[in-house]
């Protein structure tokens, strides 16, 4: 975290939700690229920490959202239909510093962003651990939440991820167009056991690094 890391409460028609704002200079800013947490935990996660550190110095101002239900302290997910609502609230205030946004999300909040990243205006789709599937029912696809985004998408996928391991998902195609970047060993939060080759710290860097690269090369 860099000193200029600050805070915003947003009111949503879901409830309060909150921004961490992790800022680019000024002079490099380009983007927004605003990541919101999936339902087992918050924005602590190590992909988001991840981002967050390391972005702002390439121009990328990062915003980690926590979702009204976690901001209110409920150990439960709101419904899809709530969570959109409340995504949909505080876009205003991501989109307040006049720059393109990026919707990102990992797990459920990758689900949430490709529902509403079209009717937003997103600049693109960042789906991090995207749940294909619940784990052992790949019967269950969501894959058109991914596939009718709409927009430029990138999926970072673990190797070993129960939700959905990157062979699963379905080829792109012209009106379905994605990028999906698997992650060597790693499980849905993207952790590596210690035998596995990549260190976590060596894991992490690599997803930024694929994060970065797609960002800068997005059409904006």
């Amino acid at each position: 975290m860099t000193t200029r890391t600050r805070t915003e409460s947003v009111d949503t028609p879901a409830g309060e939700a909150r921004i961490t704002w992790h800022p680019a200079p000024a002079r490099t800013a380009r983007l927004v690229l605003a990541v919101s947490h999936g339902a087992g935990g918050g924005i602590e996660a190590r992909d988001l920490q991840a981002l967050a550190a390391a972005l702002p110095a390439q121009g990328v101002t990062v915003a980690l959202v926590e979702q009204p239900w976690r901001v209110a302290g409920k150990k439960v997910a709101a419904a899809p239909k709530v969570l959109d609502e409340g995504w949909r609230g505080l876009w205003p205030a991501l989109a307040k510093p006049g720059l393109p946004v990026v919707a990102g999300g990992r797990s459920a909040g990758a689900r949430m962003a490709c529902r509403t990243a079209a009717e937003l205006g997103a600049a693109g789709v960042l789906a991090l651990a995207f749940p294909l599937h619940p784990p052992g029912r790949p019967e269950k696809s969501r894959a058109e939440e991914l596939t009718g985004a709409g927009r430029p998408t990138l999926v970072v996928q673990g190797g070993r991820d129960p939700f959905g391991r990157p062979g699963e998902f379905p080829p792109p195609t012209a009106r379905a167009a994605y990028e999906l970047v698997e992650v060597p060993h790693a499980d849905h939060g993207f952790a590596v056991p210690k035998k596995a080759g990549p260190t976590q710290e060596e894991t992490l860097e690599a997803i930024t690094g694929a994060v970065a690269a797609w960002l800068a090369g997005l059409p904006l």
